[in-house]
């Protein structure tokens, strides 16, 4: 219980560490509610559970030794990235040239299933993630714990992958809930083309980097 619990903590902490995923979270929550957050929480997540089934199998390791499939994934992370940042700042300039004409903005309304695919994009392309997962569980799956009983059988490994999914995807829900707050949405509305502006740079910021690195 003692691992399990530091387990959990460290997982949290990486969640809702700066990155793409809670940038993009964090806007959708912001601007189209909390149907539209919940469900890019659920296509970050579903990314997070393919990632961390990698990670507690030990593939994680030969998949970082493979240069050309990291490069392949870290590219299209950049380019999907830089694709969102677009997104945002084409957004908030045309808030700001509806706000300063005093018309309302028209806004088309997208499918859940459009922000679970940007959720699990988002996260699935980011080949980091997997490598991440890797060194944290690495520790606990050396543990002597070797297996743990939940409901007849369940591996140490499953219990590990199984904290990554169920804990990014309650933790998420309940960010993109505390964020449908009536001040928090009130100074989004006022301020979202800086807002959604920021949110643009900070992912081209972050695709520059995953290029770079």
């Amino acid at each position: 219980m003692i691992e399990w619990l530091t387990f959990f903590m460290i997982m949290a902490v990486g969640q809702f560490s700066p990155g793409p995923d809670m940038v993009l979270l964090t806007r959708v929550a912001l601007a189209d509610g909390k149907r539209a957050g919940l469900a890019t929480a659920g296509g970050i997540a579903t990314g997070l559970m393919i990632h961390a089934g990698i990670a507690v199998s030990g593939l994680a390791f030969l998949f970082a030794q493979n240069e050309g499939i990291y490069r392949v994934f870290k590219y299209l992370a950049c380019i999907y990235l830089l694709w969102l940042a677009y997104q945002l700042i084409r957004s908030a300039l045309q808030r700001t040239a509806f706000k300063m004409d005093s018309r309302p903005m028209e806004r088309k309304e997208a499918s859940l299933m459009s922000y679970w695919k940007k959720g699990f994009l988002c996260n699935i392309l980011n080949p980091k993630v997997v490598l991440f997962l890797a060194g944290v569980t690495l520790p606990f799956l050396g543990a002597e714990l070797n297996t743990v009983k939940v409901l007849g059988y369940t591996s140490w490994a499953g219990v590990l992958w199984a904290t990554i999914f169920l804990e990014g995807w309650l933790l998420w829900s309940l960010w993109v809930c505390m964020l449908q707050h009536s001040t928090i949405k009130n100074f989004y509305q006022r301020s979202a083309p800086v807002i959604d502006g920021l949110f643009g740079l900070i992912l081209i910021v972050l695709a520059v980097i995953f290029c770079l690195s």
